[in-house]
């Protein structure tokens, strides 16, 4: 099978009722990708995630920004592909290299209970919320203020910037936009997870962060990574296609996040930071 960026061509045999056929299809990529630090003589790898190719630059500077590695894009050097001899050169695209200014490692204690991450479940063993508290990061500032109106603009314009999905049905992604609903960037993966670490690079090498005017969308569900990335990152307001967690909503309302689940439309849930959202119509219910 021949690789061609995010999409990979496949042979398959369509069935419908009875009629068969063989036939050619797009799907998405999924291959394994190293993340290197470099610091002077130093290196070490810090973590292996299944990803789709491309944008792989964001998506290590996310990632390591979003596990407390990396503070500021002031601590990086310069991202490379591996070029070393020893690694097959069908490999070199697999492997991000991530040189820092200084010359030793900074301290990677926070990695060493989930070293390896895979699309399926994010980070394995992530860190508490007393972990997060521990780790410095304040409630959110109050943000912009929205309406029903703006966010159910959302949805449509996120499978509208999909164009990887479009042809391979077999991405997730997530979405920036500003406070008027203005799309800003989007990525995607095949991880969930993948697509907001990216999406935190791009803003991370942009000098954007943090990012306390804006808006994210992530077309799953809203798992607690999810809402712990984009906290990180300053995002006021995270909402999902799906349904969140139990710990998404804890952390959402425990650091002053607004969290909406089920965005279809004009439906909607919030289960957290009602405040930003100007409803008009009286609140019925307990």
């Amino acid at each position: 099978m021949a690789r061609s960026g995010s999409k990979s061509p496949m042979d398959l045999w369509s069935v419908a009722g009875a009629r068969v056929h063989k036939r050619s299809d797009q799907v998405a990529t999924e291959e394994p990708m190293e993340i290197r630090l470099l610091a002077g003589s130093q290196r070490r790898t810090v973590a292996v995630t299944m990803r789709t190719p491309g944008h792989d630059f964001e998506l290590a500077a996310g990632f390591l920004f979003a596990e407390g590695v990396l503070g500021s894009r002031d601590q990086v050097h310069r991202l490379t592909y591996c070029t070393d001899p020893d690694v097959d050169a069908d490999q070199h695209y697999n492997i991000v290299q991530v040189a820092l200014r200084g010359r030793e490692l900074p301290d990677l204690a926070v990695l060493e209970r989930h070293f390896y991450t895979t699309s399926a479940c994010g980070v394995c063993g992530k860190a508490s919320l007393e972990a997060l508290h521990l780790r410095g990061y304040p409630r959110l500032l109050p943000g912009p203020q929205i309406t029903p109106e703006l966010l159910a603009g959302l949805a449509e314009k996120l499978a509208a910037a999909q164009g990887v999905f479009r042809t391979t049905g077999g991405l997730h992604a997530a979405a920036l936009f500003d406070r008027d609903g203005a799309l800003v960037a989007v990525r995607e993966d095949v991880g969930r997870h993948n697509a907001l670490d990216k999406l935190v690079g791009w803003a991370f090498l942009e000098d954007r962060l943090p990012l306390a005017d804006h808006l994210v969308m992530v077309s799953g569900r809203a798992s607690f990574e999810l809402v712990q990335k984009s906290l990180v990152a300053g995002v006021p307001v995270l909402c999902a296609v799906s349904a969140p967690s139990s710990l998404a909503v804890d952390l959402a309302r425990e650091f002053g996040m607004t969290l909406v689940g089920f965005l279809r439309g004009e439906r909607f849930n919030i289960y957290a930071g009602r405040e930003r959202i100007r409803l008009e119509s009286q609140v019925s219910g307990a």
